[in-house]
């Protein structure tokens, strides 16, 4: 039986998860100094839904200096690598390529120190990707906040909305020179908040939020980052400002000081 047949045979096992495959890089870099972007490609990335932009999945992360083999036989029988959740960044399914971003953390977490030495031939372990949180558009305006962590998914949902959409942008970046480009509608207005220090909370976009002129109509959010922020900010949009919950994706990415199995019972147990 081959690699990529045991893998298959343990995800037909387990049919109530998402599929499970073994990812092979196809290119790495740098695409601002804290976010590194890579691709994967291959026949591993058959059957893969086109349409997952923005989606959540969980990558499993080999061991230094693994081999393929030994990760493989992890995934099916134990002990489990480590599970880190990313979104989909973009999935090309004629070229069949499927991009992630990283923020560059350095070696201070398990993907980060993937990704920050992955190059053509490294894998890891995927599963999903679930559905998009946000599907349709038909706002007066959008708010879109992010911080790292949440750029990808708040870039997605600005790519996908209408060309003459309107609405407010607030990313937090780490340095002037993390701004991307993104293929946001020309009516939203684009802010870029530098905090230059991740470790340590930041309540710039929250104030920026609270602070701001509220446009007239009908808003939808997508609002993703650190859970304090994603609190404080949950309470003002449905307290403050009543925004029905179905028009608000907001979301606690991570919480200072918690690794995510930490932070994923905490959010559990009501504490995120």
């Amino acid at each position: 039986m081959t690699l990529t047949s045991k893998v298959a045979q343990a995800a037909r096992k387990r049919t109530e998860r998402p599929m499970l495959r073994v990812l092979v890089v196809k290119d790495a870099w740098y695409l601002t100094p804290n976010m590194i972007r890579v691709v994967f490609a291959g026949p591993e990335l058959d059957g893969f839904p086109a349409d997952r932009d923005g989606g959540n999945c969980k990558l499993m992360i080999p061991e230094i200096d693994e081999s393929k083999a030994h990760f493989i036989e992890r995934l099916t029988s134990g002990p489990a690598p480590v599970r880190r959740t990313y979104t989909v960044r973009k999935f090309d399914a004629s070229a069949k390529e499927l991009s992630i971003d990283f923020v560059a953390h350095g070696d201070e977490g398990p993907a980060s120190r993937w990704a920050s030495s992955a190059k053509a031939g490294y894998f890891l372990g995927f599963a999903g990707p679930s559905t998009p949180k946000l599907t349709q558009f038909d706002a007066d305006w959008y708010l879109v906040a992010a911080d790292p962590s949440a750029i990808p998914v708040a870039a997605v949902a600005l790519e996908a909305m209408p060309r003459d959409a309107k609405g407010i942008a607030i990313f937090e970046i780490t340095a002037p020179q993390d701004q991307q480009d993104i293929d946001a509608p020309e009516g939203i207005e684009m802010h870029w908040l530098v905090h230059p220090d991740p470790h340590q909370a930041s309540t710039r976009p929250e104030a920026f939020i609270k602070s701001m002129e509220w446009p007239e109509g009908r808003v939808q959010t997508c609002i993703a980052g650190e859970s304090g922020v994603i609190r404080s900010l949950r309470d003002f949009l449905s307290n403050e400002k009543k925004v029905p919950r179905e028009d608000t994706y907001i979301s606690g990415y991570w919480k200072i000081g918690l690794i995510e199995e930490q932070h994923q019972k905490a959010k559990q147990d009501g504490a995120a």
